[in-house]
């Protein structure tokens, strides 16, 4: 393992694996391409023994995202969320919505978090209190650059409110996007090639102590290819600083199936890593 120091922060490498100790990720990036600037910083480097490096890891990390950087989302990539988005609609006849744009050429975008928002590995994700059907959803996630290309690869969690997006999907903003509703993590994977379409992601919810649920698939299940949803997202839209785009999910709980506080979600993607999150609610302000 090497220590990166920079003005900036800081950055923890085994040489595809980058995680944030300090500082803006954002910064740390120039906008001429990722893959560059890492290869730059092979000078000044601190090599750590396994004990340092471990110590390091163990401690809190940043999520790798910078301070501008917008995270985004695709809906109903695979035909396990289609499914169960057409069942949670039914009683507001919205079914047929998530069945249209399974098979359209467009796909469903949506903005999901600012970097505020955004939980790190080790951090609680917050579920609503106005929602009564409260899911995790894992998802591969891109780091892609001001020019549309994808550069790196993190974990993220689309956190969901079933019941609130399940009620009508014009509620899509509120059951997807509140506080500590995104987490993003523990390091950005960069390769030399574009990730393998055997990859596989995992997903593990622990109640007491027991698993609630274990899942796991291939991300070659997704139906749209990921340099097609980056293209997309970058339609008429500049990100000047880059951003993050998370592809969608196939592991989805039964419908008899809601997160409550005290549960930890342990995403894990081949290559990549384990996130984790415990899940809570937002704590209340003294106003209510």
């Amino acid at each position: 393992m090497k220590l990166y120091k920079t003005k900036k922060g800081n950055l923890l490498s085994d040489g595809d694996h980058f995680w944030l100790l300090g500082g803006s990720w954002e910064e740390l990036v120039n906008r001429s391409g990722l893959h560059a600037y890492l290869k730059g910083l092979s000078t000044g480097a601190e090599l750590l023994s396994p004990v340092e490096a471990d110590a390091l890891l163990n401690s809190q990390l940043l999520a790798p995202v910078g301070g501008s950087q917008e995270i985004w989302a695709a809906g109903v990539t695979y035909l396990r969320s289609r499914d169960a988005r057409m069942e949670e609609s039914k009683q507001s006849g919205g079914a047929s919505f998530y069945d249209k744009v399974y098979e359209a050429e467009r796909p469903e975008l949506f903005f999901k978090a600012l970097p505020q928002r955004v939980a790190a590995h080790d951090e609680d994700v917050y579920i609503r209190r106005d929602s009564s059907w409260n899911v995790p959803e894992p998802e591969l996630t891109l780091f892609i650059n001001s020019k549309a290309e994808i550069q790196g690869y993190t974990i993220g969690n689309d956190m969901s409110s079933r019941s609130i997006e399940g009620e009508n999907p014009l509620y899509l903003p509120q059951a997807k996007v509140y506080q500590r509703s995104a987490a993003l993590g523990p390091c950005l994977y960069v390769p030399a090639e574009p990730i393998s379409p055997s990859t596989r992601i995992r997903m593990v919810i622990v109640r007491g102590g027991q698993s609630a649920y274990a899942g796991e698939v291939a991300i070659s299940m997704i139906k749209r290819k990921l340099s097609e949803l980056a293209q997309w997202l970058y339609r008429d839209m500049d990100f000047p600083a880059g951003s993050l785009l998370m592809t969608g999910t196939c592991l989805v709980p039964g419908n008899e199936f809601t997160l409550s506080a005290g549960d930890k979600v342990d995403i894990t993607i081949d290559g990549v890593g384990t996130l984790s999150n415990t899940v809570a609610y937002k704590p209340m302000h003294r106003n209510g």
